[in-house]
């Protein structure tokens, strides 16, 4: 009589499969959650660096550093940015539902160094994961 090979995978390999399968997936799943609200944190920094100019040339021709009218200051992450004219800053605040928990209520801060024209960022509430690039 022929012996019949079997064919197929054993219970075994099956399980060590899925085993590399779930250690992958847990080094994969918050690499991926950092990515996603790294590029939902981006929007306030691009958001604020679009008022770059127009707060620069109103601060030249008139000394005002309010936000100047028809500035977009909010997104699809961002809920509001706000001036403090008396400080120079301009206040970028997140959603608190429908975005990423690392970044929800938190705020980015541009602030305007009017003797030197200079602007620069602050994201001290956000983590160093996900901060944008000009806040590093």
């Amino acid at each position: 009589m022929k012996t019949q090979m079997q064919k197929g995978f054993t219970l075994i390999e099956l399980m060590i499969v899925v085993a590399i399968i779930g250690i992958l997936a847990a080094i994969a799943i918050p690499a991926y959650q950092d990515y996603i609200a790294r590029a939902q944190a981006s929007e306030s920094a691009a958001i604020l660096s679009g008022l770059k100019t127009p707060i620069a040339e109103q601060y030249a021709d008139s000394g005002d550093l309010t936000i100047p009218a028809g500035a977009v200051t909010v997104g699809k992450y961002v809920a509001s940015t706000v001036a403090d004219t008396a400080a120079a800053t301009y206040t970028s605040t997140f959603l608190a539902t429908g975005v990423s928990p690392k970044i929800a209520s938190k705020t980015v801060v541009m602030t305007y160094v009017t003797a030197t024209g200079a602007f620069t960022f602050s994201c001290t509430e956000l983590d160093e994961a996900v901060k944008p690039k000009n806040c590093k």
